[in-house]
């Protein structure tokens, strides 16, 4: 027993840890005429400097050429992540981008107890009280190649042939989420209305739904990170349903896409039955 183990925690450490996979998935969300758009969904990277087989992963993706990147937080994991996550992220950076933080944007993670996730979830839950992570230098580096920063505020973008809409908040498991500074009718006269956040809190999504919000983008989750075969996510850290842990779903009105992330905490090394991901979003028009 001792033996399975210890050879079920090598494979989940190494092997499964860095077998980065590529989804894809067709979203019918757009209205009749429009040509297809495609949105590479990047989340929780949780990138260390030494992180060389994510990073190469990660700039392999500059041949899809999509249409818009969307970033969804929780990208570093460590004070000098910054360059080596502008150089994962450069054939990229050429491309329309946009993100939000999540909280090991701004806070270093720590040890803690995997089991606790069985009966809590972590919100709030951090001994830091300012800051300790180079947040604003990882914000600066992407908006400086164009990406847009879409923590608590709306912006339009050109993505393809589309005029896009989007709303994104900070991290409601920090509680730095402000729905009420972007609330209201999402624009009508937009091609696509998009809204983005880093933890796919219900309350948060349904806001997102009710004003008019079409395409919602999330992660924090990593799809559970230790998952059961045939059975799934025991958590999800989160106030979302263990169903809608990883993939595409529907939420309300709504459509909802929940990256499993593409890191782990450097203290938690580990994914099962859980591989870790980017997604390719093909947008096409609705039948």
């Amino acid at each position: 027993m001792l033996g399975l183990g210890l050879a079920g925690l090598g494979y989940a450490s190494v092997v499964e840890r860095n077998s980065f996979r590529l989804r894809r998935f067709d979203v019918p969300v757009l209205e009749r005429g429009h040509r297809p758009v495609r949105i590479l969904h990047l989340s929780d990277l949780h990138l260390t400097p030494r992180r060389s087989m994510l990073i190469k992963w990660v700039r392999s993706l500059g041949a899809l050429e999509p249409d818009l990147v969307v970033n969804t937080g929780d990208s570093i994991a460590h004070p000098e992540a910054v360059p080596a996550l502008l150089h994962a992220l450069e054939p990229l950076l050429s491309r329309p981008g946009l993100f939000v933080y999540g909280s090991n944007d701004l806070y270093a993670p720590q040890p803690k107890n995997p089991a606790r996730y069985l009966w809590r979830t972590s919100r709030n839950e951090r001994r830091q009280n300012v800051p300790n992570l180079p947040w604003e230098e990882l914000g600066a580096g992407m908006t400086s190649e164009g990406w847009l920063d879409m923590n608590n505020t709306t912006a339009r973008v050109k993505v393809g042939d589309l005029d896009v809409a989007v709303a994104g908040i900070h991290d409601s498991h920090i509680s730095r989420d402000r729905y009420d500074l972007v609330a209201g009718p999402a624009p009508a006269d937009a091609d696509l209305r998009l809204g983005v956040m880093h933890s796919p809190e219900p309350s948060n999504m349904t806001r997102f739904a009710d004003d008019g919000y079409q395409l919602l983008l999330a992660g924090h989750t990593h799809g559970g990170q230790l998952c059961i075969p045939f059975y799934g996510a025991l958590v999800t850290n989160c106030g979302i349903d263990r169903a809608r842990v990883k993939g595409l779903s529907r939420h309300d009105s709504a459509w909802l896409h929940v990256s499993a992330g593409l890191g782990t905490s450097p203290y938690a090394p580990a994914r099962f039955a859980c591989f870790p991901e980017a997604s390719l979003l093909t947008l096409v028009p609705r039948r």
